[in-house]
């Protein structure tokens, strides 16, 4: 069996067939939308809300933000530490103060991504980069990515349902 196609097309039919798609006319206005007053957003001075700890409960986010933890934290950082990509971090991160630009930048770094998880040595430990993972398989970080990607994909998915009955 080929392990490294079996877990990326988990990803890449939910990508083609869910998420992507429902990204599709994303506006600036509706990606800079604050569901609620006090929401974690990206700035259109390019910068983000971000404390570490998050607060208990966690704050609500804007597309914008949810799509920048997506570029920047799941994809982006692993790009860098896995597959000898650009240095990425939320400190140094050129955020997109569009909505193409943040598809482009998604696009990009989800490319990037497919094609060194394609190739990995899924049995490989992940390493120091990774923390609480630092030990296990990729085959869990490579599991870890699809279960971020699928479950911020259907938050910023919901709150265009969102902002399409508030506008």
């Amino acid at each position: 069996m080929d392990w490294n196609k079996q877990l990326t097309d988990q990803l890449e039919w939910h990508w083609r067939m869910q998420l992507r798609p429902r990204l599709e006319g994303l506006t600036d206005e509706e990606y800079f939308w604050r569901p609620v007053p006090d929401a974690w957003a990206l700035h259109e001075d390019g910068s983000i809300d971000f404390e570490y700890p998050e607060p208990v409960p966690a704050p609500v986010t804007t597309i914008a933000w949810r799509l920048a933890h997506v570029i920047v934290g799941v994809f982006g950082a692993r790009v860098a530490s896995h597959f000898g990509g650009p240095p990425c971090d939320y400190m140094t991160w050129k955020y997109a103060l569009s909505a193409d630009e943040a598809l482009k930048q998604l696009d990009d770094v989800y490319e990037a991504w497919m094609a060194g998880a394609r190739t990995a040595d899924l049995s490989k430990a992940v390493g120091p980069a990774e923390g609480p993972f630092a030990a296990e398989p990729m085959a869990t970080l490579v599991l870890h990515i699809n279960r971020e990607v699928i479950h911020h994909g259907a938050e910023i998915a919901l709150l265009r349902d969102l902002y399409l009955r508030e506008s």
